[in-house]
């Protein structure tokens, strides 16, 4: 599994994917943080907090993530090279787990270089350091595991199709139903009754309880959880190439 991992990895930096995807993640969120005037803006809001890169990112990683893994399984079927994969003395759920876990370690390095944000804005607090810090890394863990549920979706849209553009675009509508659809879902009348059941099956109230710095275990099992069902239905899918 390592080896496959690696090579996931490789193909992802020995092509310009891989860098595409970090430059434009960081370029979008660069963007609305110091040069877009508004109240995303740093300096126009007064404050030093990095709310902008938590509310916009995640609506960049729901285009970006798709886009990364939209080719995963879809590349490997149309190319006829699935069947070579899964002979190989790999189970195929460590297949699938080497392809997510490589997304994965390409969306984490885009997080890094935003710590660059983190150390501008402690220093631009006045006075230095005013910022909620706890906040601030809980929302990243919250981020983190947010473009991981992401990448399970993606995984899952690749493994239904060899088509590269249906498995980005059914993998962008499934996280965007996951993210907010549920909200929406929560605030309709006919949904009032069990509108807090409806609104905790979507991402958004778990990301927004990390960001506050709360690490709850709630949420946390939530994250793991969501993240195995996508992953196992994925399994399921490739298993029925075999019935």
């Amino acid at each position: 599994m390592y080896t496959l991992l690696k090579k996931e990895i490789r193909n992802f930096f020995s092509t310009i994917t891989g860098y595409i995807v970090i430059i434009i993640f960081l370029i979008i969120n660069s963007l609305f943080m110091w040069v877009f005037p508004g109240s995303y803006n740093i300096f126009d809001g007064g404050y030093a907090t990095l709310d902008t890169l938590f509310t916009i990112a995640p609506w960049v990683f729901l285009f970006l993530v798709p886009a990364v893994t939209m080719r995963m399984f879809s590349d490997e079927k149309k190319s006829g090279t699935i069947e070579l994969l899964l002979t190989r003395p790999l189970s195929d759920f460590q297949i699938i787990l080497a392809k997510y876990l490589a997304a994965l370690v390409l969306v984490l390095f885009s997080l890094i270089p935003t710590l660059i944000y983190f150390y501008s804005v402690y220093h631009l607090g006045n006075p230095v350091g005013n910022i909620d810090i706890g906040g601030t890394w809980g929302s990243y863990i919250g981020l983190f595991f947010l473009a991981a549920i992401y990448i399970a979706i993606g995984i899952l849209s690749s493994s239904i199709t060899d088509n590269q553009i249906i498995a980005f675009i059914f993998g962008m509508l499934l996280c965007f139903l996951i993210y907010i659809g549920f909200d929406f879902a929560s605030e309709l009348s006919v949904f009032k009754s069990i509108d807090g059941f409806i609104l905790n099956i979507g991402i958004i109230e778990h990301y927004k309880s990390m960001s506050r710095g709360v690490i709850d275990s709630r949420d946390i099992i939530y994250f793991i959880s969501v993240i195995a069902f996508f992953l196992l239905i994925t399994k399921t899918i490739l298993q029925s190439r075999r019935w």
